[in-house]
């Protein structure tokens, strides 16, 4: 699977509004935590690659999912081969990882709120450290859809008022480890 990721800094209030016009689905408001880890075995900045654990929670419920992410797939977008899991105890699986020698990284603490409009989830972050952001996003088995997907995704953020060329294509991690 191939998540295709358009990410700009945008003021949440408009962004917001202009999804009222258009009718976007509000699916919700979550806080995420990432925990990412460097291996033992390869430098992971070097390899453009991310392991994380990530506590993702809502009012209801709150789950763990354990992601890999490849190197970035194309130049003009965020886009990446992704693995993930549902894992029932994230501090079990941050034992078993570190028991493998790798190591914890970053903390990335976020608000999220999704929103659906045309088949996208269009996510409003709020990134601890960082600021607002507005980040454009679906799914693709295939890498041949890659590129249609991702001109979907600058479509949107084109209807939200939002400029495609202001695009930034490092991960939150990247960025705050950038600001320190």
């Amino acid at each position: 699977m191939y998540e295709v990721e358009v990410k700009v800094r945008a003021d949440h209030e408009a962004v917001r509004e202009r999804l009222n016009d258009l009718d976007a689905h509000a699916l919700g408001t979550v806080t995420q935590e990432d925990f990412y880890y460097d291996a033992p075995h390869r430098d992971f900045a070097e390899t453009d690659e991310a392991l994380r654990i990530r506590r993702e929670s809502d009012d209801d419920e709150a789950v763990e999912v354990v992601t890999y992410k490849g190197p970035l797939v194309e130049a003009e977008s965020k886009t990446r081969k992704e693995h993930e899991t549902v894992v029932g105890n994230g501090e079990t699986v941050d034992e078993l990882l570190s028991a493998l020698g790798f190591e914890s990284a970053a903390r990335v603490h976020k608000q999220r709120d999704r929103y659906e409009l045309d088949g996208y989830v269009v996510s409003l972050d709020t990134v601890t450290g960082l600021g607002e952001f507005v980040e454009v996003e679906t799914e693709v088995d295939d890498e041949v859809d890659v590129e249609s997907a991702r001109v979907g995704a600058y479509d949107i953020l084109r209807e939200l008022g939002l400029d495609p060329d202001e695009q930034i294509r490092t991960s939150y991690l990247g960025l705050l480890l950038d600001s320190d």
